[in-house]
């Protein structure tokens, strides 16, 4: 399995900012408030982010130690690990996108409203860096019979 790579949580964050921004300015329009995400949502991201790395780090001990472990444990801790990775990229760049919508009106935003969308992005980075994190816990280490080249690859009896 590859390692989610930063430029498609960058991607993500992007395309999520530019929904949050149009989001935002689709309400206004309509003469509707603004969208602010609940005070709870950034604990919430912070709690998966426990989790995440809760399901890897016994992962890590296991590999560290030669320790067999179930692989379809590791299997189901990286997919959580890329998953919150992902999901904290997207929240991250939402957030961004409805603070930006918020500082390019003319009128000063609400300090509740700015704090909620900072909570957001700051925990949903915390969420993608942690699951980042949890991903690289469910690593093998390199075997050593990889490292060799082989000279045909057709013919399993030479090496």
């Amino acid at each position: 399995m590859k390692r989610t790579s930063l430029g498609l949580l960058a991607v993500l964050a992007v395309l999520a900012a530019a929904g949050g921004f149009v989001l935002d300015h689709v309400l206004t329009t309509m003469g509707r408030t603004t969208f602010t995400p609940s005070l709870l949502l950034p604990v919430l991201l912070l709690l998966i982010a426990a989790a995440s790395l809760a399901v890897a780090w016994p992962v890590r001990a296991s590999v560290r130690n030669g320790i067999r472990i179930d692989p379809f444990r590791a299997t189901r801790a990286v997919t959580l690990a890329r998953a919150s990775s992902l999901v904290g990229a997207i929240m991250a760049g939402f957030g961004a996108g409805l603070l930006a919508f918020l500082l390019s009106r003319p009128i000063d935003p609400p300090v509740g409203s700015t704090v909620a969308m900072v909570a957001l992005i700051g925990s949903a980075i915390v969420l993608a860096v942690v699951a980042l994190i949890a991903e690289q816990f469910c690593t093998l280490p390199k075997d050593p019979d990889d490292s060799e080249p082989r000279d045909r690859a057709g013919d399993p009896g030479t090496a």
